[in-house]
């Protein structure tokens, strides 16, 4: 897949680097020519200078035969436009932007723009993002080890036990937001469609939680 990055900072290189030895192509843009020096030595990718939201520097990095972009540089504003412009105007399906104001990203989540804010496990979320997109993470605890995730519950889940996703060790479901109020799962409280659980997991346990949600109880 060709991935488009605005921004080359510490999560925008971490990014580059990572999706490049998966085997995607990248182009990475910023308006600083120094930003590309956190690049390794003989990175392959496209690199080019200029404003993230500017249509022209867009299509040059190929944003028209993109599968994703993704928004990191230091500006909320900045991502929040080219985060627009990447998923309204080149229809691109697979966009994820940072932003630090937790009131705008909670805008920008309603309007289906995942967001991450945390420098220090954005590079991880922004990947999981963009290739398994079931949960938005709200919180790392620690160095990023347990992570707070906030899940839809999809309708295959409605009528099963809360427990079925809470794995000793491994993953809790902490809170269930019902219609809009919030409460504490008992023992004995079941999924409802359009519940969204809030779930603390381990990093190293999301693909285990990601197969179980995948599932298909038999009603």
């Amino acid at each position: 897949m060709h991935v488009v990055i605005g921004g080359c900072g510490r999560v925008g290189s971490d990014l580059t680097v990572s999706l490049s030895k998966q085997g995607h192509t990248v182009s990475v843009i910023d308006k600083h020519p120094s930003a590309f020096e956190r690049l390794p030595p003989g990175f392959e990718g496209q690199t080019l200078v200029g404003i993230v939201f500017d249509r022209e520097t867009l299509e040059a990095a190929g944003i028209q035969e993109a599968g994703a972009f993704v928004a990191v540089t230091n500006g909320d504003n900045s991502n929040i436009v080219s985060a627009r412009i990447a998923r309204e105007h080149y229809r691109i399906d697979r966009v994820v932007a940072r932003i630090y104001d937790p009131r705008r990203a909670e805008i920008y989540r309603r309007l289906g723009i995942p967001t991450v804010a945390t420098v220090q496990w954005a590079s991880s979320e922004i990947y999981d993002q963009l290739f398994h997109g079931i949960e938005h993470t709200e919180l790392a605890i620690g160095d990023g080890d347990l992570v707070l995730l906030r899940l839809e519950i999809p309708q295959e889940l409605a009528g099963q036990p809360v427990s079925s996703l809470s794995e000793t060790d491994k993953a809790l479901v902490v809170a269930i937001d019902r219609m809009g109020s919030a409460s504490l799962p008992s023992e004995g409280t079941t999924f409802q469609e359009g519940d969204i659980a809030h779930v603390i997991v381990r990093r190293d346990s999301l693909d285990a939680l990601r197969a179980r949600l995948a599932e298909r109880p038999e009603h």
